[in-house]
């Protein structure tokens, strides 16, 4: 059980990494192509995100869990303001709704007959503060987050899946942007560190660090649609709760600037390769406003 829980937060990780990728300036063009996760919105707008991410699996570097179907749908709402004239500071929060499920063998002796079980709920909330450390370097910020765990159990007792750790979270996502000359090629950069507080025996997560690098390219035929591509590796390090773990997924997706104020994206990843981890895929689709 500790090792589904392990690759299942891993995997639903992933789609937290990837609701940053979109958005808005004044310079021209559209939101999609101005305002990344490095740029931050002005005093008194509004940037307000749902991203959903379907993350499923049948095969694992744990040899015993291959055939197994589990499902993992994470929906994301992040809704933040920008407090300062100079666009250097924006407050706001993040919760996630979760719904697992998978199948279990109910008959050791023919395990070819599965059962479906699932739960679902509220599992955490997080108030957060992106800012943009240094005045002359306007496309290099941070997003610091606190994640509030709202569910005790980890594992649902009546169903026995698996649901959300229950430890506090610092989450730190450092974004970098660089659009070419010509503005039809961008590339995007996000490392993410993630402490995971409190006592071994009461999360498995507990007591270790997790750091995600990502890389985004993206194509613009035209200002309002873009074509990317993305690359991640996420290593899960033992700071004394004797677990490790790392994946790398490959990905693409398109994003498309349905109003001046509202943009939809839609993301494919798969996890390629990996130690104690799932070989999964994620589903992903996200809606962004900017007021």
């Amino acid at each position: 059980m500790k090792h589904i829980k392990t690759q299942l937060v891993l995997a639903l990780f992933a789609a937290v990494v990837l609701t940053g990728y979109s958005q808005d300036t004044d310079d021209g063009g559209s939101v999609i192509q101005n305002l990344t996760p490095s740029k931050l919105v002005g005093p008194g707008q509004w940037d307000l995100k749902l991203f959903n991410n379907l993350y499923t699996q049948t095969r694992s570097t744990f040899e015993s869990e291959d055939g197994i179907r589990q499902n993992f749908f994470t929906s994301t709402l992040e809704a933040f303001v920008g407090v300062s004239p100079s666009r250097r500071i924006n407050v706001g929060i993040i919760t996630e709704y979760r719904a697992n499920g998978r199948d279990f063998i109910v008959d050791p002796a023919n395990p070819t007959v599965l059962e479906r079980r699932s739960t679902s709920g509220l599992t955490s909330i997080a108030p957060s503060i992106k800012f943009v450390p240094f005045k002359n370097v306007g496309n290099f910020s941070i997003l610091s987050s606190i994640s509030i765990p709202l569910v005790s159990d980890e594992v649902d007792q009546d169903t026995g899946v698996f649901l959300d750790q229950n430890g506090f979270t610092w989450q730190n996502r450092f974004f970098y942007d660089y659009t070419f000359p010509g503005k039809e090629w961008q590339i995007f950069a996000e490392v993410n560190s993630e402490y995971n507080f409190g006592d071994n025996a009461d999360s498995f997560a507990n007591n270790s660090l997790r750091l995600t690098p990502g890389l985004f390219l993206s194509y613009f035929p035209s200002s309002k649609f873009t074509i990317l591509a993305l690359a991640q590796h996420s290593e899960l390090l033992d700071l004394g709760n004797n677990f490790s773990q790392n994946f790398t997924a490959l990905g693409g997706g398109v994003k498309y600037q349905l109003t001046k104020e509202l943009n939809i994206e839609a993301l494919y990843t798969n996890f390629v390769g990996g130690r104690d981890t799932g070989l999964g895929e994620t589903f992903n689709i996200g809606l962004r406003a900017v007021l």
